[in-house]
């Protein structure tokens, strides 16, 4: 027997479209959508995609009309990571309506009302990082705010394990971002284990800063350091940093964890084993709170060259490390 379906279709009218398909906006419907329910992002994002429009041909017309925006901030701005708000940001966005060839104010009302704050509140150092006291006195001792004005965008940090076991150094290759205006320097932090010496403990301004005032408080080894930028940064701009602390003053180290004040930004943390001490067995964890048990615990596999890693592509506040184990 020759075997047929059953089911059965309707044949479409004369110059209907076919059941089960559909007809995708023109670029045109979707920016008049836009432009009517907003939010801002989507209303650039349809307007660009609707005149055909790449951001640095945009960068280029604005800047023929006296406007100078980055590329940088017009990519934000569209896909909604940040908003114009400071007067020249807000000019930019009438000559944009101009440039995209826009209704006037169509674009401007979609902003909304100033935000108090471009970025929510940070987590408090004394949640990240045992023991609290300690690392509260430093900062106050350095006037730090309870604000920095930074947050991460991205960080790589690999640590080295030396042959005695110990926290040999580790080096940061960090991308900030001022979340206000006027920020001329980062806090780096350091906790040493037990026994570390924090007065033979160095630190070094790689890249893009120099060392400023350095705080110790040797009966927890904990190091805050002031790592100075060359300029102040507006709200917006962003600074990349190299900056290595070189310890191996400790005991044997059996984990190494990073505090975030801050969620967004991505964090990679490698962990490098010299050959002559190598650890059996190698977990990463997450916890919201130095204090906190630890969460989303998994085995991670040492590799040809002795190391080991993790990456988050989009950080939460709280705290991230590796832990290891000796035979």
């Amino acid at each position: 027997m020759t075997a047929r379906s059953t089911d059965r279709r309707a044949t479409p009218r004369p110059g209907a479209p076919a059941l089960g398909s559909s007809r995708r906006p023109t670029p045109e419907a979707e920016l008049a959508e836009a432009l009517r329910t907003g939010p801002f992002s989507a209303a650039l994002r349809a307007a660009l995609a609707a005149r055909g429009l790449a951001l640095h041909r945009v960068q280029h017309r604005l800047a023929q009309r006296g406007i100078r925006v980055g590329v940088t901030s017009l990519s934000y701005w569209q896909r909604g990571v940040r908003r114009p708000e400071r007067p020249e940001s807000l000019r930019a966005v009438t000559a944009l309506e101009e440039v995209l060839e826009l209704p006037p104010h169509s674009l401007t009302r979609l902003i909304g009302p100033r935000t108090t704050s471009d970025h929510p509140p940070a987590r408090p150092y004394r949640t990240l990082l045992e023991p609290a006291a300690a690392l509260e006195s430093l900062l106050a001792s350095l006037a730090a705010p309870a604000d920095g004005g930074l947050h991460t965008v991205m960080h790589y940090e690999h640590v080295h394990i030396g042959a005695h076991r110990e926290l040999a150094a580790r080096d940061s290759q960090h991308v900030v971002r001022a979340h206000r205006d006027g920020v001329d320097r980062y806090l780096a932090i350091h906790q040493g284990d037990p026994g570390c010496d924090t007065e033979r403990v160095r630190v070094l301004g790689l890249g893009n800063c120099r060392v400023g005032r350095i705080r110790r408080h040797g009966a927890s080894g904990v190091i805050v350091v002031e790592l100075l930028f060359d300029g102040r940064l507006r709200a917006g701009e962003t600074a990349v940093l190299g900056y290595r602390f070189e310890d191996g003053t400790g005991a044997p180290s059996h984990e190494y964890v990073r505090g975030f004040t801050y969620g967004g930004g991505q964090y990679v943390l490698q962990v490098g084993f010299d050959r002559a001490a190598l650890p059996v067995h190698c977990r990463r964890f997450a916890r919201p709170s130095a204090t906190a048990p630890r969460e989303a615990v998994a085995d991670l596999t040492l590799n040809a060259y002795g190391s080991v890693h993790l990456m988050e592509q989009q950080l939460r506040p709280g705290v991230l490390g590796i832990t290891w184990e000796w035979d």
